[in-house]
């Protein structure tokens, strides 16, 4: 892209934060250190502000952020353009450009308020950056960063005629919009035809502005963020099967006692331990081999090969369900105890061994002064 339709001077020293700025914006907006979701919550809660045409609101949430960003510092201009104040939007721009010296969009903005203020020398030099940064690109589109906005190479130049025409350079007005015109991009069709037969009868042009209430918003994902979610959700009920235990869901916890778990049945009928009729002998991958009146514990259904996966001295595997009946674990008081032992043990409950007492030998009978003489007459 050519640059021969502007001067060869190129200021930007409006683009820089001079220590005097620097010192301000210090004070104003570096009292405190901010979280990234307080930053992000005012954002939010401007932009909705904004989209309710709810200016002083949305500025009132844009200057509670301490520690503002370009993006932030562009949407502050915006309420100020809205609201007439062109001097706060300028300034607000500046602060933008000195966050962020190559965004193109910021640098199209603060030239048109340049102009509005009849600063014209300076607009154009807006103008040339804002073109410098495009980086020979036909179009920018913002939408990743959040601002709904596209900006065209050619109403870069189209502002920049518009700048010409109010300095009295017909001349160059015309150049620079007929370069315009070879530009791509929606929008310039008619317009241009219409902004040069305005160039021909030397009335001056309007600028163009990013629209009012496009302002940069925050990702839909972040804001998402802020809502408060409940990561445990809700408590269901789940059933847990063990050998030896077919209770399923929650419970007070149950005093143990030496032995083995046992299922709190009422019968036989309502128990998953089963006995084996006749042996069993396994014929194939995953099958058991059980004797004869042995009792396992049901671990699965029958399945379409008529076996059923069971539980037998702590192996799992398959038998014939036709060879199973139910077992009654019941044990009868007074009875010796006969409750099954292929489960899972509990921690004994006997007493630990205590230390065996020594056994002492008798003590030597005490010897007086005179024994070793007692031999002696």
């Amino acid at each position: 892209m050519s640059y021969s339709h502007f001067p060869v001077s190129t200021d930007r020293s409006r683009g820089r934060e001079t220590n005097t700025d620097r010192t301000h914006s210090s004070r104003s907006f570096r009292n405190k250190r901010m979280l990234y979701t307080e930053l992000l919550q005012l954002w939010q809660n401007s932009v909705e502000a904004v989209d309710a045409k709810d200016w002083p609101t949305a500025l009132a949430k844009l200057n509670e952020i301490s520690e503002p960003t370009s993006r932030t510092l562009f949407n502050t201009a915006s309420c100020y353009l809205a609201l007439g104040q062109l001097d706060l939007a300028l300034k607000a721009l500046d602060l933008t450009i000195a966050k962020d010296e190559r965004l193109a969009v910021a640098f199209f903005q603060r030239g048109a308020v340049m102009m509005e203020m009849g600063r014209l020398e300076e607009a154009l030099s807006d103008y040339i950056w804002a073109q410098k940064h495009m980086r020979e690109n036909v179009v920018i589109d913002y939408k990743q960063l959040g601002l709904r906005f596209k900006l065209y190479s050619w109403q870069v130049l189209y502002n920049a005629a518009a700048v010409y025409c109010q300095m009295g350079q017909w001349e160059q007005a015309r150049d620079v919009l007929q370069s315009a015109s070879q530009e791509k991009g929606p929008g310039r069709g008619g317009s241009m035809e219409a902004a040069l037969e305005s160039i021909r009868s030397k009335q001056a042009l309007d600028p163009l502005l990013v629209p009012e209430g496009v302002v940069f918003r925050p990702r839909k994902q972040d804001v998402e963020q802020l809502q408060q979610r409940d990561f445990l959700g809700k408590a269901t009920v789940i059933s847990s099967m063990i050998p030896n235990d077919d209770f399923g869901g929650f419970e007070p916890l149950r005093q143990q006692k030496p032995g083995f778990y046992e299922p709190n049945v009422d019968g036989a009928q309502d128990s998953r331990y089963m006995q084996v009729r006749v042996p069993y002998m396994a014929r194939g991958p995953g099958q058991l081999t059980v004797p004869g009146g042995a009792t396992v514990f049901l671990f699965g259904e029958e399945n379409r090969d008529g076996m059923a996966t069971v539980i037998y001295d702590g192996q799992r595997g398959l038998l014939p369900a036709s060879l199973l009946e139910p077992a009654d674990v019941k044990t009868s008081k007074g009875k010796k105890d006969t409750r099954i032992s292929s489960g899972i043990p509990l921690p004994p409950g006997l007493k630990p061994p205590t230390r065996p007492q020594s056994q002492h030998s008798p003590a030597a009978p005490p010897q007086g002064k005179n024994h070793s003489h007692s031999g002696l007459s």
